[in-house]
């Protein structure tokens, strides 16, 4: 099994940054490929980002290119994404994922999930 903590989330102002931080424990081996995805409560979650196990692709929604980057420490067992130029519409819960066979951009190939942390983003 392999466990995933987010930390990161808060209130930010339009314009903003954040870097969220996915903490991974566990059979740390099968993480994988991992992503972030989001949600907005009554809609279906989104993919935002994903990265290869070695970090060496990273793929992104069209929506957060050129704002958002993916990366991973294998050493530090720790996946981030920095978040820059926040827009409100960046408003949802951000949940890490893992243990891909490759990065894909669709929940149902990953198998594991963390809880969450909230994103706001004010106008």
């Amino acid at each position: 099994q392999v466990q995933l903590v987010e930390s990161g989330g808060g209130l930010v102002n339009a314009g903003g940054s954040l870097r969220l931080s996915c903490a991974v424990s566990g059979r740390t081996s099968s993480s994988g490929a991992m992503g972030w995805f989001r949600q907005v409560q009554g809609k279906e979650r989104e993919f935002v980002a994903s990265i290869t196990w070695s970090g060496g692709m990273t793929y992104y929604a069209d929506s957060v290119k050129g704002r958002f980057t993916i990366s991973r420490d294998n050493a530090k067992n720790t996946v981030y994404l920095q978040m820059n130029s926040l827009k409100p519409e960046d408003t949802a819960a951000y949940y890490c994922t893992a243990g891909a066979a490759a990065p894909y951009s669709f929940p149902r190939g990953y198998d594991y999930w963390g809880q969450g942390t909230q994103v706001t983003v004010s106008s």
